[in-house]
This record gives C-alpha cells, sequence and structure tokens, in this order.
C-alpha cells in the first residue's frame, strides 16, 4: 500500500480511539458501562446494530457467495426481518422489561442462579466460537493487503492485529462509547461498499448492460455441490469445473431440497426461527435494545436494523457477481489468482481492492473493511464482559464474601474483562481458521452456521421460560447440553459423512425445537430464588 493510504488507516483507527476516551469518562456506573443507563435514542441503536448484524462475513463473504453462486441469499435477509418483527412483537418487551443487565438475568429469575450461570457461560462458549469466526473473516483481507497472501502465519498476525486494537477501545468507551463508534463505522461500511460496487462496474473491459445481463443469466454458472466429486477451478481452455449452469440472479429457490441453505422454505422458516433464537438469546444482539429508552424504541431499532441490513448485503453480493463478470470474461487480467477464484474465492474482493482500486481509494476502501471487522468484533467482546462479570464474576465474589460494591471497582473489573475476552477471542480466532476449512462451508455460512452451536439450546430454554410454566434447573441444563450435541454433527457433516445433507439454515429449528421439549421435560418448582 502507499504512504496515503497507511495515512487513512492511521486517522481511521486514532478516530476510533479517540471516540473511545472521549466515553470513558462518562461510565458512572456498571450499568452505564454495558446498557448506557437505557438511554440511547433507537436510530442510532438500529445503525449500530445493523453493524452488528453484517459484520466483515458480508464485506468478505458475500463477494465470494455472489461470485460463487446468485441472489437467493436474500431470501435469507428476509426472513431475518420476519425474525426481527416476532420477536420485537412477542419477546423483547419480556427482555427489556426484566431490567436486568443481561439477559440471562432473566433466566436466573425464572428457573433459579444455576440456570443462569448455565446460560451465560453456553453464551460464551459460543461466542467465542461465532465471533472467532468473523475476525478470521476479517483476517483474510488483512492478510491480503498487509502481506499479499492468506497463508496460516500472515493470517495469525492479522487476527492479532486487529483483536489488539479493538479490544483496547472497547475497553475505554463501555457501551455509550461503542454506540457512536458502531454507528460511524456502519455508515462507513456502506459508504465504501457503494464506492466498491461503482469501480467494479466501471471495471468491466468496456462490457455493455445488455453483455453483463446476458453473462448472469443467459450464460451464468454457479458451483456445484461438493458431491460431484469434479474438482472446481478453471480449466486450461477456459471452461469451468465444478460449475453448473444456471442464472446468477436468480432470487428465489422454490425447491424443496434441506441439503439448500437459500430456498424459499429455508429463508422464510429456517432463517426466521434461527433469527428468533439470536434476537433472543444473544446478548451481543439484545444488548443494543435493552440500551434503548423504552421498549417500543427497542423494538423498532431491531426491525430497523434488519430492514437496514438488507440493501447492504445486497450492495457486497451483486460486487461479486460483477467480479464473476470480470473475470469470466478476462481470467488473464490476474493471471493465475484470477485462475485460482473459480476454486477458491474467499479472497477476491480483498485480492480486488489490493490490486484494482486507485491509491487514496484503497486507503478508504480498508478502513471500510475494518469497521466491518472491528463493529462485529468489539461488540462481542463488550456482550461477552457484561454476561461474564454481571453474571458470574461479581455473584461469585460476593458469595465468597469479597462482594465489589463501589461503582468505581465495578467500571476497573468490567474494563479488565473487557480485555481478557477480547484475548480469549483473539485465539479462538485462530482456531475457527482450522475450523472452517473442515466444516465444507463458505464463509458466510460457516460464520452463520457456528452461531447455532450455543443457539440450538439457548432458544429452548427461553421457549420455554417466556410462554410455558414448564422447566427447572436441571431440565435447563439438559437442553443446553443436547441442543449443543445435536449441532456438532451437523457442522461437519461434510467431514464425517463427505457431504453437507441438512443445510446450516435448518440446524437451528432442528436443535430449538428438541431442546424446547427437553427443557420442558423439567417440572416447575413452587417458587424459585
Amino acid at each position: 500500500m502507499a504512504f496515503v493510504d497507511w495515512l487513512i488507516v492511521a486517522l481511521f483507527l486514532g478516530a476510533l480511539v479517540t471516540i473511545g476516551y472521549l466515553f470513558s469518562h462518562k461510565n458512572k456506573n456498571i450499568e452505564d458501562y454495558f446498557v448506557a443507563g437505557r438511554s440511547m435514542p433507537g436510530w442510532l441503536v438500529a445503525i449500530a446494530a445493523t453493524g452488528t448484524t453484517i459484520s466483515a462475513g458480508t464485506f468478505v463473504g458475500s463477494p465470494e457467495l455472489g461470485f460463487n453462486t446468485n441472489l437467493t441469499y436474500v431470501l435469507n435477509l428476509l426472513g431475518s426481518i420476519v425474525g426481527g418483527c416476532l420477536v420485537a412483537a412477542l419477546i423483547l418487551p419480556k427482555l427489556y422489561n426484566a431490567r436486568t443487565i443481561t439477559i440471562y438475568g432473566f433466566i436466573g429469575d425464572r428457573f433459579g442462579n444455576t440456570s443462569k450461570h448455565a446460560n451465560s457461560v453456553m453464551f460464551l462458549i459460543g461466542q467465542l466460537l461465532t465471533s472467532g469466526s468473523r475476525l478470521f473473516i476479517a483476517a483474510i483481507a488483512i492478510s491480503v493487503i498487509a502481506f499479499g497472501s492468506i497463508q496460516f502465519q500472515f493470517m495469525v498476525w492479522s487476527i492479532i492485529i486487529l483483536g489488539v486494537v479493538s479490544t483496547f477501545y472497547t475497553m475505554m468507551g463501555g457501551i455509550k462509547g461503542l454506540l457512536y463508534i458502531d454507528t460511524f463505522q456502519t455508515l462507513l461500511m456502506i459508504f465504501t461498499g457503494v464506492v466498491g460496487l461503482v469501480i467494479v462496474a466501471c471495471d468491466l473491459n468496456g462490457l455493455s448492460l445488455r453483455d453483463v445481463w446476458q453473462t448472469l443469466t443467459a450464460d451464468g454458472m454457479v458451483k456445484a455441490p461438493a458431491a460431484t466429486g469434479v474438482a472446481p477451478g478453471l480449466a486450461a481452455d477456459g471452461t469451468l469445473n465444478g460449475w453448473v449452469p444456471g442464472s446468477k440472479v436468480q432470487m428465489f429457490d422454490p425447491s424443496v431440497d434441506f441439503s439448500k441453505p437459500y430456498t424459499i422454505l429455508g429463508g422464510l422458516i429456517g432463517v426466521a426461527f434461527f433469527k428468533i433464537a439470536q434476537y433472543t438469546t444473544d446478548q451481543e444482539f439484545v444488548q443494543r435494545q435493552l440500551a434503548c429508552k423504552d421498549v417500543r424504541k427497542a423494538g423498532r431499532s431491531l426491525v430497523a436494523s434488519q430492514l437496514i441490513a438488507l440493501p447492504v448485503v445486497l450492495i457486497f453480493l451483486c460486487i461479486g457477481l460483477l467480479l464473476y463478470v470480470k473475470y469470466i470474461h478476462d481470467p488473464a487480467c490476474d493471471g493465475a489468482l484470477s485462475t485460482a477464484f473459480f476454486s477458491d474465492a474467499r479472497d477476491i474482493f480483498p485480492q480486488y481492492i489490493k490490486n484494482h482500486i486507485p491509491i487514496g481509494v484503497r486507503g478508504l476502501m480498508i478502513t471500510g473493511l475494518l469497521a466491518a471487522a472491528l463493529s462485529s468484533f468489539n461488540s462481542a467482546i463488550n456482550s461477552m464482559a457484561s454476561s461474564f462479570v454481571a453474571d458470574l464474576y461479581l455473584p461469585l465474589r460476593e458469595r465468597r464474601g469479597k462482594a465489589v460494591k463501589s461503582d468505581k471497582d465495578q467500571i476497573a473489573s468490567s474494563r479488565w474483562m473487557v480485555g481478557l475476552m477480547g484475548m480469549m477471542l483473539t485465539g479462538f480466532a485462530i482456531v475457527t481458521c482450522v475450523m472452517q476449512q473442515s466444516s465444507g462451508l463458505n464463509l458466510v455460512d460457516f460464520a452463520t452456521g457456528i452461531m447455532c452451536f450455543a443457539y440450538a439450546g439457548m432458544i429452548g430454554v427461553f421457549l420455554t421460560a417466556i410462554f410455558t410454566k414448564r422447566g427447572n434447573g436441571k431440565s435447563v441444563i439438559a437442553a443446553l447440553i443436547v441442543g449443543a450435541l445435536i449441532i456438532i454433527p451437523l457442522m461437519f457433516q461434510k467431514e464425517f459423512f463427505g457431504h453437507n445433507y441438512i443445510a446450516w439454515t435448518w440446524w437451528c429449528p432442528i436443535g430449538g425445537l428438541i431442546s424446547t421439549l427437553v427443557c420442558m421435560l423439567g417440572k416447575p418448582k413452587a417458587a424459585v430464588k
């Protein structure tokens, strides 16, 4: 990169640290630090939550998805809106009105402290995998731009760099500073996405709109399932191996095939259930809504964040479509690199930024990438710390007769826990490098599918707590264990069975419904304290 590109990146990172510092003195107590005293405006929370929703998986993974497949992923976004509306109407009011720092406090009120602790631990484990995968995806782009390769050692250094920077400014500002930072980062990501789409569209070697449309429709190709046994890639004669004819602009797939993630059923039922689980059980997402001034603003911000996310993801999918047009018409433009994209397109957009974006604009694009990466990672750090401190650390200190009573000491403890969670997430991001390869999933499917490990059991517990009078401490723990055990073989189907027979969109409904039944088997106690 040129000096001006590095300067732009440095200014961006300096702005994040400055915002964090400015808010570091505005946290009077632990509730301020983790839920902003429930004083944040809904519009700000909505934009910040959008950044958490789309993450680096959109900036890096959606171009890969558009390049390899088509637009059927948009159905998942419609499912997200359906799930968000249901949660806003039926579930969020009960979680908000519980007035607990974390949503697992609600489970503690319903089933007892053991259940609260168990759900908090499951969230922490799931978040290590989930946010670790997001950091790993972001590191792909940083590794390409900074080191020119996605070899493992370069990926590790890129993960460490991102982890340290994000942890540092998250420790200072708490959730208030984080919401303003995430809003800034989300808007920057959207802007750079539009700029990237325009640049790619202008770089299609003089192709007319008619040529582009014909390439995407009549001449379109999509990557075939791994079961074909044909090695994907570009053959010497220019034909595609491991790809099959298919319209790249197809948006609706009516087939009843549970191995496909992006069908109408998978999007509107499977993803809707997945999003209900996410917006009900995941402290990272619900924490933003808990920071709103009232429950109505919280619900509106949740739905608004999903509506904003739809066109943003579509922008990055279209970048992948246009890159497909570019390289299918001129595979020699980047030599062996462009040929390799047809077998592994994980770094296709980062490589384009590095090799084709003009100096100065390149630095701007990199800040958009960093914004996408850090907005999801820093929210994960803060939510994990809030859960650990409020649900585990402070109660443990109190039981041992060493309670942390002063607001100053509680905030100090919280900051140290933010640092600890940042270190742990950075370490797990390195682990997910290996897991993604073993799963056989693309980046987007891997990042979302891995969330089901924790969600499957937790949604069973929350549905039982909210809509029934059944369940007890033992059935809660059993539901969490059963949910996780169901997801493990589903996550590694390709490793175990040679093919993915059930798409990730159905993992959460399968595990969630079974864990709900398990949790409901427990007979309720007369009173829980």
